[in-house]
């Protein structure tokens, strides 16, 4: 009972309906698209000596446009499939819209697609014709030969209703019908398989020519890592004039003060204890503000990394509060800035393992290959670290991504946790 539950609810669940729904809706949706793309670059090909034919170019490109947030809606509702959208066309005044919408390449990517999506949603309908509508007339076999017959007339007059016939055989008589039946519940059953699969030249080819093309898509990535380098650079200039304002500064103006006290107290001739009380104090107010120069300095690029990153992380390990097993295979040296961003994205996820997983130990990789820097800090702890959660791994993300850096958490609940950070060399 349970198999034949699990498959009907795979064959008819919400997921194989609404990919059974995008396909049949699909494909006349790209055939009416075609038509009137075709129709229109066709009557705009023919006016083109004319300024109405731009007119009706343009239109016909805004239309391929408008039909392809359709589709995209459409793709996203019934498939979960999210295709992000191109910058919008258009300008002000007429004569702006119409060359911004003849000018761009998002526009004449849409009538592409236009043209090429009733090829690829066909797939979808010949899916579903085979999967389910011989599916569920095989299945019904039985039932359907008693009225879906012709008739056969004998040589010796008699006559037969023959239904179904599979290489020249009657399956229209018990047992024979069996066979029809099995074949389509086993189409039924590969129905949603089939759909899937059909759909995925579909899926492909919107999401090729109705999303923004390569070069805009680098664009946006370099414009949005170019923001997040300039505010982190702005809050680390703020965090080291505070640090200096209210932390070095302060102890040094503290120096300063008992110095002065103490040049008052040894010309006053002041008792030996008492001068020596005021001798250690600025003593240690020049020691703490050392200190907290040292530290302001390593958080900005710890002198250990001069050494090489592997120096740099064994000694970052070290002092981490959980036992950490290090892996470094690092043939070629990165750059600095690659160095750095490496050092401190390990140290921010040693210190998320340590706070948040749980983990009794943790492992660290760092490796290069193939002109990258592979950098990945798995903890055994009860896992379900998410990439915007308030985890710090949104900071390490940007952080990576101003120099072309990937970011990926693979973090199931009841663990592993494992962070991989690519970086180029």
């Amino acid at each position: 009972m349970i198999p034949v539950r699990a498959t009907a609810a795979a064959v008819f669940g919400r997921r194989a309906l609404s990919a059974l729904l995008y396909a049949l809706v699909s494909f006349p949706l790209a055939l009416a698209g075609f038509l009137l793309t075709l129709a229109g670059l066709v009557l705009g090909g023919l006016l083109s000596l004319t300024t109405l034919g731009l007119w009706t170019v343009a239109g016909t490109v805004r239309g391929a446009l408008a039909l392809g947030a359709v589709q995209r809606a459409l793709a996203r509702g019934l498939l979960g499939l999210d295709i992000e959208p191109p910058e919008p066309v258009g300008a002000e005044g007429p004569l702006r819209w119409r060359r911004a919408v003849l000018g761009e390449r998002t526009g004449w990517r849409a009538v592409g697609s236009a043209l090429l999506t009733p090829f690829t949603a066909v797939l979808g309908i010949v899916a579903v014709l085979i999967g389910y509508v011989y599916g569920v007339l095989l299945t019904l076999h039985p039932l359907l030969a008693r009225v879906n017959y012709f008739t056969v007339r004998e040589p010796d007059g008699s006559t037969r209703h023959v239904s179904l016939e599979l290489f020249g055989e009657q399956v229209d008589t018990w047992p024979r019908w069996l066979l029809p039946v099995a074949l389509g519940l086993l189409l039924l059953a590969a129905a949603p398989h089939l759909v899937r699969h059909a759909l995925a030249p579909h899926r492909a080819l919107l999401a090729a020519l109705l999303g923004p093309d390569a070069a805009a898509r680098r664009i946006r990535t370099l414009e949005e890592t170019r923001a997040h380098a300039v505010e982190d650079a702005a809050a680390t200039l703020r965090r080291i004039e505070r640090d200096l304002h209210d932390g070095t500064q302060a102890r040094l103006v503290g120096v300063a003060m008992h110095l002065t006290l103490i040049r008052e107290l040894v010309t006053a001739g002041a008792e030996r204890d008492r001068v020596l009380t005021t001798v250690g104090t600025a003593q240690s107010h020049a020691t703490q503000a050392i200190s907290d120069l040292r530290h302001l300095v390593k958080g900005i690029h710890p002198p250990v990394l001069d050494q090489g990153l592997d120096t740099a992380l064994a000694t970052l390990t070290a002092d981490s509060p959980l036992p950490v097993r290090l892996t470094t295979r690092l043939d070629v040296r990165p750059g600095p800035a690659v160095e750095s961003i490496a050092y401190f994205c390990a140290a921010e996820l040693l210190a998320n393992a340590a706070k948040h997983s749980g983990a009794p130990a943790v492992e660290v990789s760092a490796r290069t290959d193939g002109g990258r820097l592979r950098l990945t800090v798995a903890d055994d702890g009860r896992g379900g670290a998410v990439i915007g959660a308030g985890s710090g791994l949104t900071g390490l993300l940007a952080r990576v991504r101003t120099v072309d850096g990937t970011l990926t958490c693979d973090s199931p609940p009841g663990g592993p946790t494992v962070v991989t950070v690519e970086l180029p060399l």
